[in-house]
């Protein structure tokens, strides 16, 4: 799965710390003229120019000759803008008012379904009373089978709205329909990709188009180059706020809803700058699995995590199994904390 066709030429044009505004459009002016994209990315002490287009055109301009122009490197990685060849500094996305990524830890929590006011009320007071920066409660909800509870459409995403003037927090609703994306995007704080959707390359173009930022979750059966490759749809349409999210994937094993992948985090860290969080219910799929999950997460190298928090999980409509009660959060939050404050992360 790539972003360009065969033929095409991926590069990263290197700026010096002297460059200023007019040597950059120079830079960028002359990409547009021989038909290329170029997106700039401005770091702590240098822009970087990603450029992708025709190879033979683009090879043929001296680019180091050009002003205040220090390198031009190839990018032979198939994911070209959210990989580290193209931006050495980790992304801090901003949810509201809360930054995640490059130390900024984020803590999102909620029930998986909102189901009701109370419901909804209950879960965001013990959250938000113990630490949580992001609600989660999504009002669509892909379901394996049709005659399960499907979420309650707009009427969840206005209690959720409610919720957050209320209660003072951003939240995280997923969208599962192109169709639905500027609907979501007009209550949401943040929008979550699930896994069922990650390789719904239509629906993430679309998602790129707008400006609200995105969680895209790992699929049940990606492979991190895959994953990477779809976060590469959003960014490439003009969309920079990504997150990506471990939330386990399919192996052989049968004792946890799906393994989670550890590894993935400290790997992706080193191909992306993207801000990487975890979601350790949704891959242990156990209350009990769910306070040992989050803590390695937090020692992980991880930039968040987001658990399923429920005030009545035996009533739950989606996923009791592995929503913790209000009490269970609360006590997994002093963990948190201590393993934040050894980690050096901010919450």
């Amino acid at each position: 799965m790539s972003t360009s066709t065969k033929g095409d030429e991926s590069l990263i044009i290197v700026m010096r710390q002297s460059a200023d505004a007019s040597d950059i459009e120079h830079v960028v002016e002359r990409l547009r003229d021989i038909g290329a994209e170029a997106h700039v990315s401005k770091g702590q002490f240098r822009t970087v120019i990603g450029a992708v287009g025709d190879r033979e055109r683009i090879q043929q301009l001296p680019w180091e000759a050009f002003s205040n122009v220090e390198r031009a490197v190839p990018v032979l990685k198939p994911f070209k803008f959210v990989s580290r060849d193209f931006q050495a500094d980790d992304t801090i996305v901003s949810v509201g008012d809360v930054p995640v990524g490059s130390g900024h830890f984020a803590v999102i929590a909620g029930p998986c379904a909102v189901e009701n006011k109370d419901q909804l009320y209950a879960a965001a007071e013990a959250v938000v009373g113990a630490g949580a920066t992001i609600l989660r409660g999504d009002a669509f909800k892909p379901r394996t089978s049709p005659y399960s509870f499907q979420g309650l459409g707009e009427e969840g995403l206005q209690l959720l709205a409610e919720a957050r003037e209320e209660f003072g927090i951003p939240f995280i609703a997923e969208v599962l329909d192109p169709r639905d994306v500027d609907l979501v995007a007009s209550y949401a704080d943040l929008i979550r990709v699930g896994t069922r959707n990650m390789a719904n390359f239509t629906l993430l173009s679309e998602l790129g188009k707008q400006s609200k930022p995105v969680m895209l979750k790992r699929g049940f059966t990606a492979t991190i180059e895959e994953w990477l490759n779809a976060a590469e749809y959003i960014y490439k349409e003009g969309n920079h706020n990504v997150i990506l999210c471990e939330r386990g994937i399919r192996t052989f094993e049968t004792a946890t809803r799906n393994t989670l992948d550890i590894s993935a985090v400290p790997v992706v860290k080193s191909l992306s700058h993207l801000p990487v969080i975890v979601d350790p219910s949704h891959s242990g799929g156990h209350r009990h699995l769910v306070a040992p999950l989050t803590r390695i997460s937090v020692v992980s190298g991880a930039d968040g995590f987001i658990v399923d928090v429920h005030p009545s999980p035996e009533d739950a409509l989606v996923d009791g199994a592995q929503a913790i009660l209000p009490g269970e959060f609360i006590d997994l939050m002093s963990d948190v904390k201590a393993l934040a404050a050894l980690m050096q992360l901010s919450l």
